[in-house]
C-alpha cells in the first residue's frame, strides 16, 4: 500500500491530468498496473478508448457555427447604444432568425417539462436538481404543486461536422477578412 502523501500526490496529478489532458499520467498507470500473469493466463484486454474531442474545441465550433451563420459574436460584441430601438429590433430580427437556422440544424432541443410556461403542474419527490429548478416556498414534499415559469431544454441530439485540425495555438471564431481592389 501507498504512503498517505503519495497517495494524496497522485490523487492531485491525476486530477488535473484528466481534467486538462483527459488522460492519467503514465507513471501513475504504471504504479497501479497489475502484476504479471500466471503462465498460460491471458490478462482481460482493456476495451479501446474512444477519442475524446476537447470540449473547448467543441465550444469554439459553436460559437463559431453562431457566427458564421448568424453573427452573433459581431452583433453581441457591437456598441449598439447609438442605434435606435427600431435599428437594433430590425438586427435583431436577422440575427435571432439566422441562429435559430443553426440551433435547428445542428442540436435537436426538447423541452425538460411538457407543460407550457403559466400552466400548473405537479411534480413528484425526489426531483433531479439538473432538470428541475424548485422555486419559492420549497419544503420536503412527497409531491410540489406549482405553476411552470419555464420549461427547460435539453439536448436530444447534436449533429456537429467533425472538426478540422486547429491550425494555431488560440481557437479561431471567425477569420479576419480584408477586400482587396
Amino acid at each position: 500500500m501507498l504512503p498517505f502523501g503519495a497517495r494524496v500526490s497522485y490523487a492531485f496529478r491525476c486530477f488535473f491530468a484528466l481534467l486538462f489532458s483527459g488522460r492519467l499520467p503514465d507513471d501513475v498507470l504504471a504504479a497501479f498496473a497489475p502484476a504479471a500473469s500466471p503462465p498460460g493466463v491471458t490478462p482481460p484486454q482493456p476495451a479501446a478508448a474512444a477519442p475524446v474531442a476537447d470540449s473547448t474545441d467543441r465550444a469554439v465550433q459553436v460559437l463559431a457555427l453562431l457566427q458564421r451563420d448568424g453573427r452573433l459574436v459581431d452583433f453581441l460584441t457591437e456598441d449598439i447604444s447609438a442605434f435606435s430601438d427600431a435599428q437594433v429590433g430590425a438586427a435583431v430580427r436577422d440575427v435571432h432568425a439566422s441562429c435559430r437556422q443553426v440551433l435547428d440544424k445542428y442540436f435537436a432541443l426538447e423541452p425538460v417539462l411538457a407543460d407550457q410556461e403559466g400552466q400548473a403542474t405537479t411534480l413528484s419527490a425526489p426531483i433531479d436538481p439538473a432538470l428541475v429548478k424548485v422555486v419559492g416556498q420549497v419544503s420536503a414534499q412527497a409531491a410540489y404543486r406549482g405553476v411552470v415559469r419555464h420549461r427547460g431544454w435539453r439536448v436530444g441530439q447534436v449533429a456537429l461536422p467533425a472538426l478540422a485540425p486547429s491550425p494555431g495555438a488560440r481557437a479561431v471564431v471567425a477569420p479576419g477578412e480584408v477586400e482587396v481592389g
